[in-house]
């Protein structure tokens, strides 16, 4: 049986899962933005500092929103970053008092622990299919075995 110990761990990486989806759809729109002005051919580092807070400061549904308005559209993902966006504000507005007291009981934290499965499993689903588009394959890596080296760079 599950223990709260599992149950936190759980909720954590699905957590871990969601903020991956942010910050990859920020960086996204980032490097969208900092194309339409010019920024990679002209340096303004206040300027994408700028960009920066404010793409920090939007929901994932606004990243997902404002991504699908520029030239880097994620229409063949809406099902799935529709689904993730759900379940990241279940997870975090939601979960503890959806579940209330069933963190007491064995079959409660059983029923919580499948239920933050399916949340990470939706949540990593879409995360998968956003590094995709962006040309990174995790499967694929995965697959391989190959770690990345302390500089966070895989091998070339």
């Amino acid at each position: 049986m599950p223990t709260l110990d599992d149950i936190y761990r759980k909720f954590g990486e699905a957590a871990e899962a969601a903020q991956l989806i942010e910050t990859e759809l920020g960086t996204m729109l980032l490097l969208a933005q900092g194309v339409d002005e010019g920024l990679l051919n002209k340096p303004n580092p206040a300027r994408a500092s700028n960009i920066l807070d404010t793409i920090n400061r939007r929901t994932l549904g606004q990243l997902i929103r404002i991504l699908n308005s520029t030239t880097q559209s994620l229409d063949t993902l809406d099902s799935l970053l529709t689904s993730a966006r759900e379940e990241r504000n279940r997870l975090f507005h939601t979960f503890y008092r959806e579940h209330n007291f069933r963190r007491n009981s064995d079959g409660g934290r059983e029923l919580m622990l499948r239920d933050l499965e399916s949340i990470h499993d939706a949540l990593l689903a879409a995360y998968k299919a956003i590094m995709l588009l962006s040309g990174v394959d995790l499967d694929a890596l995965a697959a391989t075995g190959e770690r990345a080296e302390p500089t966070g760079h895989l091998p070339i």
